[in-house]
């Protein structure tokens, strides 16, 4: 996302300074101050109590939509902490009215308009400072700490924030348990009250787990109130500092902020000047305003790259899903129980006959991106050290550079090359932390010299050095770390078993893609819910792009592998509307090239579906039911619709009146059968064209689990005089 000139700011400043303003410092501290939105929609109420605890209010449309709810920080070893004992200082008023245009996104520009109130508190006893600053904008607030420079408050270390968010009622939420390594759950729909009685059966397995609490849920959290208004609780910004979970105190329905701590037990080591990252609360009547937000990317720094132009939206096919589901093995050979780098000999080892990152078959994949104008292929399971992996606590584990025998990889990148196609390396790290730091120069390096720009890092199983967890402080730098040094070498970057992202894209625009929740691996895991797709564009997409990996044909997990009788929760017209409606620049096509080969009609959408947008419509919005977005292709006048839908069949009624304005367009709708279902009838689809204009109106059957895609290009002649139009 470039970086922009931004116009001088129009703030202007309420100082208390020291004897002279002492009368209406005084006055301040004893006053509640409001800050509006620009639409004046929003009215947040800040105020210090009788004790000098700070704590605010929001209202949305003059309604209560977070009550009086408690600021502030503990301390470790800290006989006062930052929690009370406070009278306001300073007070900063502003506005910004403003846009950016991103390198890749859901838009051509993002328009960034705020309402800012920056709050200076003194404890006087302590004789230190803290700042505490709220920004209001149309679509909800953010607010942090900020800790200034001064003699009695450098270095210090966090017990726990004690930030609330207190519900107004028992509310409707879709959440996923509070676990310090791992977002890979199904969501559970619930009202607050009921999230004890069901946290239990939430927790499914994991390589890596660690609830905390029988009321802990994690952001971004969902929430609709009994009147229809809908809540969203995230963070923006998350830089060297703990990821923040919500620990609900479900007698009062108040949230309080969570961090997760390090091998400690400590919550965050900081050294002044600091900040926390932004506390987010967005809310609206409107479902859809919510998925449309870019809150969370505008409480961001701008973009820090000098220069963007290597970073590329990407489609892609990979040997990936062969191992996912059973068919082919991450490892080369089955003789091995121990490895140990640089000694084991692979070349008198005996092949496995099931090793799926072989050349030749690397080279098969190949030609079918290449066939069907894809932009890379993905290849896991390429390097020395899969043998064992996993759960061992071991460091080094793999070395990012060593090929298995089967694996040319000089041969590969000339192959690739001479059918412009790039690939893209992964390096799994078994979550061995310190292995990966000690390697990711020569990682990138050689990433380099063969031809990879863009790597898929992964983080399985418990983080070794040991006791630190996936989501602490020390962590959280470890993952920024990975994307600045990415940056340096040209490098795009796909976490997985990371944090969840939290709009940080804008600032380093080389992170082009996170897994971080629960994708479509878990198809073949099992299966995920038919309605879990309706959900993660309203908390986990808000803070950047997911790697869903969709695409899926073949439902039925044990063509793949007899032993493996999972199956995917979805129908194929849902997975086409997918690459709409869960947008990103790093989109899979995750199925097998013989599997796209048996439904090419239906493969044609993946192939003309654009990644990377001007911009972007919500047509239909309800969280765990049904989306349907629209979305212009970048550089082009070609839309394309997406239309995801819950576990009951609906009707979907939508207009098009995005289109330009006198064009007429060629409408090709692929959609369930009247006869499919997610379970017994999947691959039910049908294929039908219709010319359109923006007064057109389309009625479609969803089925369960299922859903429709459009692509809309410019009728040609021909197109007017072979097509219907839609009535």
């Amino acid at each position: 996302m470039s970086q922009l000139q931004r116009p001088a700011r129009n703030f202007f400043r309420v100082k208390c300074g020291a004897a002279m303003l002492l009368t209406v410092c005084l006055f301040l501290s004893a006053q509640a101050q409001e800050l509006f939105s620009p639409n004046r929609n929003f009215r947040m109420v800040f105020q210090l109590d009788a004790g000098g605890q700070p704590g605010y209010e929001l209202f949305y449309k003059g309604k209560a939509i977070i009550r009086p709810s408690r600021l502030g920080l503990e301390l470790k070893n800290d006989s006062f902490s930052l929690t009370s004992g406070f009278v306001v200082a300073d007070s900063a008023r502003g506005s910004v009215n403003d846009s950016w245009t991103p390198v890749w996104g859901e838009t051509k520009t993002v328009a960034d308009h705020y309402n800012e109130l920056a709050l200076t508190l003194e404890q006087p006893r302590a004789r230190r400072k803290i700042l505490i600053r709220f920004r209001a904008f149309d679509d909800g607030l953010g607010f942090r700490y900020e800790f200034p420079t001064q003699p009695n408050l450098v270095y210090f270390v966090i017990r726990e924030e004690k930030t609330q968010f207190a519900m107004t009622g028992d509310h409707t939420a879709w959440w996923i348990p509070g676990d310090y390594d791992t977002q890979e759950y199904d969501y559970t729909t619930s009202r607050l009250s009921e999230i004890r009685g069901l946290m239990k059966q939430a927790i499914t397995p994991n390589a890596s787990e660690t609830p905390f609490s029988p009321t802990g849920v994690q952001t971004a959290l969902m929430l609709k109130t009994a009147d229809g208004v809908y809540i969203n609780l995230h963070e923006a910004a998350l830089i060297n500092y703990p990821c923040m979970h919500l620990n609900l105190d479900d007698r009062n329905f108040v949230f309080e902020s969570w961090l997760t701590p390090d091998a400690r037990g400590d919550k965050g080591n900081i050294q002044a000047p600091a900040v926390s990252p932004w506390r987010t609360i967005i809310a609206s009547d409107d479902a859809r305003d919510i998925l449309a937000s870019k809150m969370t990317y505008n409480l961001n720094e701008p973009c820090k790259l000098p220069e963007t132009s290597w970073i590329r939206p990407t489609k892609y096919v990979g040997v990936w899903w062969e191992m996912i589901s059973g068919k082919s093995t991450w490892a080369y050979t089955d003789e091995f129980p121990s490895v140990v780098l640089g000694k084991t000999d692979y070349a008198t080892a005996k092949p496995n006959g099931r090793h799926g990152a072989t050349t030749a078959n690397v080279k098969r994949y190949i030609d079918f991106a290449a066939k069907n104008g894809f932009d890379a292929v993905l290849v896991e399971g390429w390097n020395v050290g899969w043998e064992d992996w996993f759960g061992h606590m071991k460091d080094r584990v793999f070395d990012f550079v060593t090929p298995y025998p089967d694996f040319h990889v000089q041969e590969l990148h000339e192959y690739a090359q001479a059918h412009h196609i790039k690939l893209i390396m992964h390096h799994e790290t078994s979550s061995s932390v310190r292995n990966y730091e000690r390697q990711l120069d020569t990682a990138f390096k050689f990433m380099k010299q063969n031809g990879y720009d863009a790597v898929k890092t992964g983080y399985v199983g418990n983080i070794l050095p040991a006791g630190e967890y996936h989501y602490d402080q020390w962590m959280i730098n470890h993952y920024q770390y990975v994307v600045e040094k990415a940056a340096a070498y040209h490098i795009m970057v796909n976490a997985h078993e990371a944090v969840r992202p939290t709009g940080i894209a804008r600032t380093y625009p080389n992170m082009i893609g996170n897994e971080s929740a629960r994708g479509t691996e878990y198809q073949a895991f099992g299966g995920s819910k038919p309605n879990h797709v309706t959900i993660l564009p309203f908390t986990r997409l808000l803070g950047g792009p997911m790697d869903y990996t969709p695409g899926i044909f073949e439902m039925d997990l044990s063509k793949a592998d007899p032993n493996n009788h999972s199956h995917c929760n979805s129908t194929l017209a849902n997975q086409l509307a997918l690459y709409v409606t869960m947008p990103g620049p790093l989109q899979m096509a995750a199925d097998f090239p013989e599997n796209y080969e048996r439904f090419m009609d239906a493969f044609q959408f993946i192939k003309d579906v654009a990644v990377d947008w001007d911009d972007s419509k919500y047509l239909e919005a309800e969280p765990g039911k049904y989306i349907t977005a629209a979305r212009l292709a970048k550089g082009t006048g070609n839309w394309f619709v997406g239309s995801v839908n819950g576990d009951s069949s609906r009707l979907s009624s939508i207009g098009f009146g995005f289109l330009a304005p006198g064009k007429k367009y060629l409408a090709t709708v692929y959609a369930d059968a009247p006869d499919a279902h997610y379970k017994t009838n999947p691959q039910a689809y049908v294929i039908r064209r219709y010319i359109v204009t923006r007064e057109s109106r389309l009625r479609q059957l969803c089925a369960p689990g299922g859903g429709y895609a459009i692509s809309l290009f410019e009728a040609k002649p021909e197109d007017l005089k072979e097509v219907k139009p839609l009535k």
